[in-house]
């Protein structure tokens, strides 16, 4: 202990910021520049101090040599990043109190551990419906009461964290703010889990880079979220770079998201994309599920309806299995 407070005080006197990860075994300190070079042989002398990795990579506390393990923290009852796969489900928008209600039970059932819906939605017309705000914040958080399910929705704008961190559980951070730098400032500050969209057309470099932001201010809980990126393709809404899953993992220890209903824009393919991001490495799923998908207010396309998805749910089971994980 006091050797690792010792090279912890040597760093912050230099003028680094400094990020720990704590296993049971080893701690690693994270040394994060200030434009200075550090003095490694010094470094490596100190007391404690094992050896010193240089982390080349651009994100550097997202970086696998920063962390070699994954990163594993509890999402209400249940965790995301080890063996369990954790699902996220409801509708893309709250439209009302009985329509969520509705939808969170029917998810419940199914298997979902968290329930998704947006209270505040951007949307690429001024004219479309732009979600309940505060209202639907409330009803998020009367469906968690009811069903016990942890509330995922997402923030669009840094005055907004305060108030939604007040009802949700999970902050998710859509694919259009991915690079609102002040916005990932503000959710990294909140200290809430936070869910990273990947932008429609980011690298997944520029994406760890955004991840980067959140982790600078301590806030580990993490969790990235692909959903597909813009191609020329027009048969679905998105083109899935399911590449990326691996890909992510093999570059950070964030838990990795799939998100097959934005990916694809088709319900007739949201399963087929779901059951191939498990098989892929994904950590998680984040699908949309609609009562009544044929009168959803947005995004009622590419929304399951809970009979369907509840059959995914056993069909992602056996595939998770499979890979050596498991859906509880």
């Amino acid at each position: 202990m006091r050797e690792k407070s010792t090279v912890i005080a040597w760093a912050e006197d230099a003028g680094y910021q400094v990020h720990l990860s704590e296993g049971e075994e080893k701690t690693i300190v994270g040394i994060v520049g200030n434009g200075r070079p550090l003095n490694k042989d010094q470094a490596a002398r100190m007391p404690g101090v094992e050896r010193v990795v240089p982390v080349l990579k651009p994100f550097k506390i997202a970086s696998r040599e920063f962390n070699p393990e994954d990163t594993v923290f509890p999402l209400g009852p249940h965790s995301v990043g080890g063996k369990e796969l954790v699902l996220m489900a409801g509708p893309c928008s709250v439209e009302s109190r009985s329509q969520i209600l509705e939808t969170a039970h029917a998810v419940k059932e199914a298997g979902a551990h968290i329930l998704r819906g947006g209270a505040f939605k951007p949307r690429s017309s001024p004219y479309s419906f732009q979600g309940l705000g505060e209202e639907g914040l409330k009803y998020l958080a009367e469906a968690r009461e009811e069903t016990g399910l942890p509330v995922i929705t997402e923030v669009m704008e840094p005055a907004l964290v305060p108030l939604v961190c007040e009802y949700a559980d999970i902050l998710q951070i859509g694919a259009r703010n991915m690079q609102n730098y002040a916005l990932l400032h503000a959710v990294g500050r909140s200290q809430h889990p936070v869910l990273l969209k990947r932008g429609m057309s980011s690298l997944i470099e520029e994406w760890l880079m955004s991840a980067e932001y959140i982790l600078s201010h301590g806030n580990n809980r993490v969790m990235l979220c692909e959903r597909g990126i813009r191609t020329f393709e027009t048969y679905t809404r998105n083109t899935f770079d399911i590449n990326a899953i691996p890909v992510a993992k093999h570059l950070s220890h964030l838990p990795v998201i799939a998100d097959p209903s934005h990916a694809t824009g088709k319900w007739e393919y949201v399963a087929a994309a779901a059951k191939a991001s498990v098989a892929a490495g994904a950590d998680g799923l984040i699908i949309e599920v609609h009562p009544h998908p044929a009168e959803a207010l947005s995004d009622g396309l590419q929304s399951l309806k809970p009979k369907r998805f509840a059959q995914l749910v056993q069909e992602m089971k056996a595939i998770a299995r499979a890979v050596g994980r498991e859906i509880e």
